[in-house]
């Protein structure tokens, strides 16, 4: 099988693509990535096809509760919300506030509004507040907040959930640094720890995956808890 070079032109064709073929945007997608951009927001929301591959995951899970740590602007939490059937419920946990003030005006856009909750705090306060509350058990939880945090959000997850529900990591390739064992980056170390706890843990059964694209060179992780 012949290898194509390292290509971003082409990747980003690639997933331009899949994306007009399969995930096409609508006015509120769309609306919510051009508010970010207005506020100033980073511009790292996942991708199209990426925000798809989450909204079909929470579908096939059959997922009635989602939470979502790390909000951004709001365009995975409606992919996410989009999923939920009548009655359904998403917590997606934002450490800014402006952040988080973006996030319910574009899910309110949505009409996703009384489906949605963010929150606002640091996820490791606001966890402890979900448990306390008696909210969950979530069905799927899609991690893409801060990464040096990933082992406890991993951690948390698994108080949060049940046998059969569903967990994802965004970002755990970080463009191949994952393999350096002695960085000193914290958001790869903090990659690599939760990479570690996963392996361990016989709670979860994970794998996980690279991928190229609009957003680089980088990778998901999807476990399921099974005890």
């Amino acid at each position: 099988m012949t290898q194509e070079p390292h290509d971003q032109d082409r990747w980003n064709a690639v997933d331009a693509y899949v994306t007009d073929l399969l995930c096409p945007a609508d006015e509120a997608l769309t609306a919510a990535l051009a508010a970010s951009d207005e506020a100033g927001l980073p511009q790292i929301a996942v991708a199209a096809n990426q925000g798809k591959l989450l909204h079909l995951l929470a579908r096939i899970q059959g997922a009635r509760t989602i939470l979502e740590i790390g909000t951004l602007g709001g365009y995975s939490s409606i992919w996410l919300a989009r999923a939920l059937p009548e009655g359904g419920r998403l917590v997606t946990l934002e450490y800014s506030p402006a952040h988080a003030e973006v996030a319910r005006r574009n899910l309110a856009r949505a009409g996703l509004d009384a489906v949605a909750e963010v929150r606002t705090g640091a996820a490791l306060d606001t966890l402890p507040e979900l448990e306390a509350e008696g909210a969950g058990p979530f069905d799927l939880v899609f991690v893409d907040a801060d990464k040096k945090n990933n082992p406890h959000y991993v951690e948390w997850a698994l108080r949060l959930t049940r046998p059969g529900s569903v967990i994802v990591v965004d970002n755990v390739v970080r463009g191949g640094t994952v393999l350096d064992t002695g960085t000193a980056d914290e958001a790869t170390r903090g990659t690599r720890d939760m990479f570690d706890l996963v392996a361990r843990d016989p709670r979860l059964d994970a794998t996980a995956f690279q991928t190229v694209g609009t957003k680089g060179y980088d990778g998901m992780l999807v476990a399921r808890v099974v005890s």
